[in-house]
């Protein structure tokens, strides 16, 4: 009885989806604030942004200040380099379309900070629309809506608010993976450049369209594909590969320097391993931290291998046989895919982790799907005690979480 009148609601909902989502997400922020608020309260001084903290602080902390710091003085035309000779931690690494819209929008409102965090908010919602309009093609309604109350309110929400790059990044993401499901792949040579220049992650979009134009041409017999569409998902996979490097291009011809790009992102390594490489190596990231955090926890190398090994193995079953995941359709499960793959081979896994895994977001749907009303008000109730552990580790314990016994 319960679920009939949420799915009525729902149906309702969706002949007004910007004004349900809308105030489902603004009564998230709210949750989300009161979290915030919270941990600048149980802050102590040994915390990155000190004890208690004003809400302002937090929102522009950690790399927001990157993001500031690009907007103010732009890129380096000479890197940066440690006492030791290295390469140091330097703008390079974040990507222009979010500094600098946030201070074109900061500027009317008297500072970056608030043009930063108005574009995240707005950007925010707007995911919220589209990830609906996108799962409402392969859900029912009412899992649509909840597929969106989990997002607004997950593990890690605080990123809607604060001055990151994410949610714009989502929003150009969620476009361009709806833009696949409708075939309406023109779109897709103004959103890749916009995701690509944005955030890092946009060589997975290129492994996705390339996976993608290889499974449409699989079944062309229940679905044509014409000569037409095939040359448009190759182009546009050529193109966000293009994108996805033009970066180092423009990093190399700025500083003179081809490995300018690499050898900053790789900075931040030695944060965690003091003798890391300053070669890029695929996967070697992803293996070097396995090694590192599982010897940190007493258990080993090896162990760790075989936990990786594990969670590769899960993973890959559960976007293959969930019968929850597979109701999602090929396009998203073949874009998660890609995108976990970039992640292993480009990534050192350490505090932000979780805050790189949101964009593979479309799974919410998954959870949303099981008609339990039960089931998707405990699955809500998890997602926002994550939220308030990733909060209360990140702004309220601020470096102290991370530190290595």
């Amino acid at each position: 009885m319960a679920d009939g009148r949420v799915a009525a609601v729902a149906r309702r909902a969706w002949s007004r989806p910007a004004l349900a989502i809308g105030i489902v997400y603004l009564l998230a922020r709210l949750v989300t604030t009161g979290l915030l608020l919270g941990a600048s309260a149980l802050s102590t001084p040994s915390s990155r942004l000190g004890a208690h903290p004003m809400l302002g602080d937090m929102l522009m902390g950690w790399d927001a200040q990157w993001y500031w710091l690009t907007a103010v003085n732009g890129y380096p035309s000479t890197l940066p380099l440690t006492p030791s000779g290295d390469v140091a931690e330097n703008q390079w690494a974040f990507m222009p379309v979010y500094s600098y819209l946030s201070a074109a929008l900061g500027t009317p409102l008297g500072s970056w900070g608030a043009g930063a965090i108005l574009v995240s908010l707005v950007a925010g919602y707007l995911s919220c629309l589209v990830l609906f309009r996108m799962l409402r093609t392969r859900i029912d309604p009412a899992a649509a809506m909840w597929a969106v109350v989990l997002f607004s309110c997950g593990p890690l929400a605080a990123l809607f608010q604060v001055g990151y790059a994410e949610s714009l990044f989502l929003l150009w993401l969620f476009l361009a993976l709806w833009q696949v499901l409708r075939r309406r792949y023109a779109w897709l040579f103004l959103l890749i450049p916009l995701m690509g220049f944005t955030r890092p992650g946009v060589l997975a979009f290129a492994l996705f369209l390339g996976l993608y134009g290889i499974w449409r041409l699989v079944p062309r017999r229940r679905e044509p594909l014409s000569v037409r569409e095939a040359v448009l998902i190759v182009a546009a996979a050529l193109w966000a590969a293009v994108v996805g490097f033009a970066w180092q291009v423009v990093a190399s011809i700025a500083t003179g320097d081809p490995s300018a790009y690499l050898t900053t992102e790789l900075a931040w390594r030695r944060n965690w391993i003091a003798d890391a490489s300053s070669v890029f190596a695929p996967f070697d990231g992803f293996l070097q931290a396995t090694a590192f955090w599982f010897t940190s926890w007493g258990l080993g190398p090896v162990t760790g291998y075989v936990v990786l090994g594990l969670v590769v193995a899960g993973v890959a079953a559960l976007l293959l046989f969930e019968p929850h995941v597979r109701g999602l359709g090929v396009e998203l499960r073949l874009w998660t895919a890609s995108y976990l793959l970039y992640l292993l081979a480009v990534f050192f896994p350490q505090s932000s982790v979780f805050r790189l895994l949101v964009p593979v977001s479309p799974l919410w749907g998954a959870l949303a799907a099981p008609r339990s009303l039960a089931w998707r008000i405990g699955v809500l109730v998890v997602a926002l005690l994550g939220q308030w552990w990733w909060i209360y580790n990140m702004y309220g314990l601020g470096s102290t979480y991370w530190q290595i016994p």
